[in-house]
């Protein structure tokens, strides 16, 4: 139970009433818990948020115009002290990774009870990451999920690739971006390797396929 005297103010934002009404229902009980605002979307939290500074908001993914990990990103930069925690029945893992990724320090399902959403609000107050089992799993697919080909190319090798791909050579690339043979000679080697490509013709191969160039 948290000690405070004051009670950590929470914003909810979801785009259904039923389950703002839920959730306000929920927090009802938690004397150190204080419910001080409520958002339908992702915009409407922003501004909110300015307004009430709450301690954490409850967001959650899917909302109408800034979705949820938008609205979070936006939230972050604009109150870094607010913590953000989702409160969602989406837990594909590009969503779970997204929102991470974009300052959110926790992940619930609407499939917690209210006593799991009090304690992840305590949890995230303080700093603390709050994972449902189902955010977990899905973070450790996406560590585990095979990267596409060329997300590790440099900028320059991308631009060797290019050429590559229209069929220029090592003499004529050289010439269009101003650099010496051995360089070139260099940054096709690298480019085969990180495509795990076995000559030109395949590196080009894979760079159409997978978009890795315009």
């Amino acid at each position: 139970m948290n000690e405070l005297k004051t009670p950590i103010r929470v914003l909810a934002v979801d785009d259904h009433e039923l389950l703002r009404d839920g959730i306000r229902l929920s927090l009802l009980k938690e004397k150190d818990i204080e419910l001080v605002g409520e958002a339908r979307s992702g915009e409407d939290a922003l501004q909110k948020c300015n307004r009430l500074v709450p301690d954490v908001v409850l967001m959650d993914m899917q909302l109408p115009h800034m979705d949820g990990i938008a609205a979070t990103r936006a939230i972050k930069e604009a109150n870094p002290d607010t913590q953000v925690l989702v409160l969602t029945s989406f837990v594909e893992k590009d969503l779970v990774q997204g929102a991470i990724q974009a300052g959110a320090v926790g992940y619930l399902t609407k499939g917690a009870s209210k006593f799991e959403i009090a304690d992840a609000i305590r949890a995230a107050y303080a700093g603390e990451t709050a994972l449902s089992p189902e955010a977990t799993q899905a973070l450790i697919q996406a560590t585990k999920a095979p990267k596409s080909p060329g997300t590790d190319l440099t900028k320059r090798q991308r631009e060797v690739l290019k050429l590559m791909v229209a069929g220029l050579n090592n003499n004529e690339i050289g010439v269009r971006l101003f650099l010496s043979p051995s360089t070139v000679s260099y940054h096709v080697s690298e480019i085969l390797s990180k495509l795990g490509a076995s000559n030109r013709a395949e590196a080009a191969a894979l760079a159409v396929q997978y978009r890795i160039v315009d």
